[in-house]
């Protein structure tokens, strides 16, 4: 494997080692990005071993494209389809799953992709530029309601109603088409917002996650991970805020339940149903060394579970 790393990686020996990586073991990194997780796996493994990597954005399978390793497989595609690209290498079923969610620093960083309201850009948001509709084609379109729906239920925006109301009104004057006019009208409409932090933040993050579909990807993702986890084999999720973390906490913890016997049931230990996943150890956030080299792992949370031999 060859190829320089150009950001840093949240979390990235604690995701690794919670994998517990076995040297002969097939792996998978859901979300590539530029290959920090990726790399120290590769470390890890020995010459047996496999991983395949997933990515939906060009820019990250171009940056991944130059590695040489052949035990390493790297899919321009989302982490939704899983189990598809999972069946077109003939892989029943792998020893750990890696999903970093979310956007990406390189993604932020490259004013161009319109993720981040630091630049005056294109409003594109699309993690994946070849396909589907950009941000500011969206905003041209979607009703008031929609708007207001969006932006409160995944931006968690007080002011959604009157932050809908201002893009609705704008755009009968003119296209909203860069990230500079949507944080110009979103800073009117927002009257209040936490010190330190930008009024059009939330907003930004709502389109982001409903533009790329991202609970919905997420929701489809947690249930081939553990369809194709061996028993023993190890499910790590970071996430970067409340949605994805509620909704990974939630499913882990569901999983981890096996169906309840009714009360005074005689049976013995050996014989209590066990759930499809055991949750491994708590919560893990950034480490204050992390935070100060990177305070974009502020947010991180990290989640772990192991499969089970239940059926």
């Amino acid at each position: 494997m060859s190829g320089a790393l150009s950001h840093a990686t949240v979390l990235l020996h604690e995701a690794v080692e919670a994998l517990a990586i076995r040297p002969d073991g097939i792996y998978v990194d859901g979300t590539f990005g530029r290959g920090g997780h990726s790399a120290l796996i590769l470390e890890k493994l020995g010459e047996s071993g496999r991983l395949i990597a997933l990515d939906k954005d060009p820019a990250a399978i171009a940056s991944g494209s130059q590695w040489v390793d052949g035990r390493f497989c790297l899919v321009h595609s989302g982490f939704a389809n899983l189990e598809a690209v999972l069946d077109g290498l003939g892989i029943a079923r792998v020893d750990g799953v890696l999903l970093d969610l979310g956007v990406s620093s390189p993604q932020l960083d490259e004013g161009e992709r319109g993720f981040s309201f630091r630049f005056d850009a294109p409003l594109d948001m699309r993690m994946d530029t070849t396909r589907g509709l950009t941000a500011a084609q969206w905003l041209a379109t979607a009703d008031e309601g929609l708007l207001t729906e969006v932006i409160r239920e995944y931006g968690e925006e007080r002011f959604a109603k009157q932050v809908a109301r201002a893009i609705v009104t704008a755009r009968a004057v003119e296209p909203i088409e860069t990230t500079a006019q949507l944080v110009e009208l979103v800073g009117k409409a927002v009257r209040t917002r936490e010190p330190g932090k930008n009024p059009a933040t939330r907003t930004f993050q709502a389109l982001r996650i409903y533009i790329n579909q991202e609970l919905e990807e997420l929701e489809q993702i947690l249930p081939a991970c553990v369809a194709r986890l061996k028993t023993g084999g190890r499910l790590t999720v970071i996430s970067f805020h409340s949605l994805e973390d509620r909704m990974v906490k939630h499913y882990l913890r569901e999983m981890s339940d096996a169906d309840k016997l009714p009360r005074n049931v005689p049976i013995r230990a050996s014989e209590v149903p066990q759930g499809k996943l055991r949750v491994i150890g708590k919560a893990v956030r950034a480490s204050e060394a992390e935070l100060q080299a990177n305070p974009r792992a502020r947010s991180a949370v990290m989640r772990v579970a192991e499969r089970s031999d239940a059926a």
